[in-house]
């Protein structure tokens, strides 16, 4: 009987220790979150640009340099979007479609892209300040490391292709000023 006991508090201090153990799930996703923070991708629970979602999902941005910011636009997956929305390609629609037509690298990086990503990757949204890829994070570090490239090369061909145009230097002349060339 005293050994039932101590059995039974053993299992009951073991108990609490072994629900800290990372689930498969938990082992799955550290290396891939490391893997994207090496690349220099940040990683935030977000909420998405999705209608009727209040949960938080992983967001993997690549961000635009400063001086060079991105344009404005979201893609959604077809399973998540309504009928009403333009289509753009596949099973990928447009929720804000952009103000100017894409550089002809961009459109080709982001069509290969698109048709290369997992089920679970719902959005992929443009800013002016980041990339932006909204997804549950369903493959692994070495299959997200093949995704990565072309995100990267996505990013460099949208950068300085904001919807609004960057503040001119010439905006401090006075009227009727001609700009005078750069001196070099």
């Amino acid at each position: 009987m005293v050994w039932l006991m101590i059995l039974l508090v053993l299992m009951l201090m073991v108990g609490p220790v072994m629900w800290l153990r990372p689930g498969p799930r938990q082992r799955r996703i550290v290396p891939l979150r490391n893997a994207a923070n090496k690349a220099g991708v940040k990683v935030a629970l977000e909420k998405p640009p999705l209608h009727d979602t209040n949960t938080a999902m992983p967001a993997y941005r690549w961000y635009f340099p400063a001086e060079a910011p991105g344009p404005r636009f979201v893609l959604v997956r077809d399973s998540e979007a309504s009928e009403v929305l333009k289509f753009y390609q596949g099973d990928w629609r447009w929720r804000i479609e952009p103000l100017r037509l894409l550089p002809a690298e961009a459109r080709e990086t982001l069509a290969s892209l698109l048709s290369r990503l997992p089920q679970d990757a719902l959005v992929v949204e443009s800013s002016e300040a980041a990339l932006t890829l909204w997804w549950w994070e369903s493959q692994g570090a070495e299959r997200f490391l093949t995704y990565e490239a072309d995100f990267r090369r996505l990013r460099d061909a949208l950068a300085g292709h904001a919807d609004r145009p960057q503040p001119s230097r010439f905006l401090s002349q006075e009227p009727g000023e001609t700009p005078k060339p750069d001196e070099e």
